[in-house]
């Protein structure tokens, strides 16, 4: 049996690696548009779930895959395409409240258990140069909602209610109750 992280993300390699067991990185190729017609909590589940599904793997390996996006005012914010996208996303988020909303798939052999994760959180009102100093950073560009919670956007964040690595883009403490459920033995040495 091998542990897969159907991700190419270096956030989630990092926050995997913290339950201390060997795993391979398969990053899956699938399309990740989601229905907007379809609520997002539903769809960044069933993303997830077409993830962990896509990625190359024996009978009893065990895949973990998740997606992450950041839903403010009922709009759905992925990652940005441009750098106007990315000062838009950070425009929308100043002064607001939003949710990040992390689909999280663990697969093995028949057992399938898909769950969303929601983090509530609120950014302080943003001034138009900190979004501009931001921005050209680089780091939004490779994060849903223009912003890594643990980089220079813990500078924006007043407020957070629920589990901060599932604003990295991996629910930990959920995935890990899934993991003892789903495949107890390799947990077993792990806290």
């Amino acid at each position: 049996m091998q542990l897969i992280l159907a991700s190419g993300s270096p956030r989630r390699r990092e926050l995997l690696s913290l339950f201390g067991i060997p795993f391979a990185v398969r990053a899956a190729d699938i399309d990740e548009t989601m229905d907007p017609q379809k609520p997002p909590f539903d769809e960044v589940a069933r993303v997830s779930r077409c993830k962990a599904l896509a990625v190359p793997h024996e009978k009893d390996d065990l895949i973990v895959a998740a997606d992450t996006i950041v839903v403010c005012g009922g709009k759905v914010l992925g990652k940005p395409h441009s750098r106007e996208e990315a000062v838009a996303m950070l425009s929308l988020l100043s002064g607001r409240d939003h949710q990040v909303m992390t689909g999280c798939t663990v697969v093995r052999g028949e057992k399938t258990e898909t769950f969303t994760e929601v983090t509530d959180l609120h950014f302080r009102p943003l001034t138009e140069a900190e979004i501009i100093r931001y921005v050209d950073s680089g780091e939004p560009m490779d994060k849903a909602g223009a912003y890594g919670i643990q980089g220079g956007a813990a500078l924006f964040c007043e407020k957070i209610v629920g589990d901060y690595y599932n604003v990295m883009g991996l629910p930990v403490c959920r995935l890990g109750q899934v993991l003892r459920k789903i495949a107890p033995e390799i947990m077993e040495d792990t806290q």
